[in-house]
């Protein structure tokens, strides 16, 4: 039996502020935007190039806003990457070396959405 994790929810306190920093900022695609009734709205958004997305919302059991951390978003070239997103205005840490130099995967940057979720950029070269 084949188990996809396909939806990763972030509990954040304003959608469309969060909408925006996550699509505009980020650079994820909105997937969509969509209000199934009065009491909740459902915002789904993928990382280009991943299976996997992430959902926010209203009236959604998401739990408290900025309890997520350590989400990772793994990428080619980290640098590249970093340099990207403080060109959208992310606030984002330097490239940091957590493992042995030159060890497959152990280059990451950080940075933090709007209510405090913690984000892992990763770097893991896929020859």
């Amino acid at each position: 039996m084949e188990m996809k994790l396909e939806v990763i929810p972030i509990p954040v306190s304003d959608v469309d502020a969060a909408k925006a920093f996550y699509s505009e900022q980020v650079g994820f695609n909105l997937d969509h935007d969509a209000r199934p009734n009065d009491q909740m709205r459902v915002v789904q958004m993928t990382p280009p190039g991943s299976a996997c997305s992430v959902v926010i919302g209203e009236g959604l059991p998401l739990g408290e806003p900025g309890s997520v951390k350590g989400v990772q978003l793994v990428v080619e070239d980290i640098d590249a990457a970093r340099e990207a997103l403080l060109s959208r205005g992310v606030g984002v840490s330097d490239v940091q070396q957590l493992g042995p130099q030159g060890a497959p995967g152990s280059r990451f940057c950080f940075f933090e959405d709007l209510d405090g979720n913690v984000w892992a950029g990763q770097e893991l070269k896929r020859s």
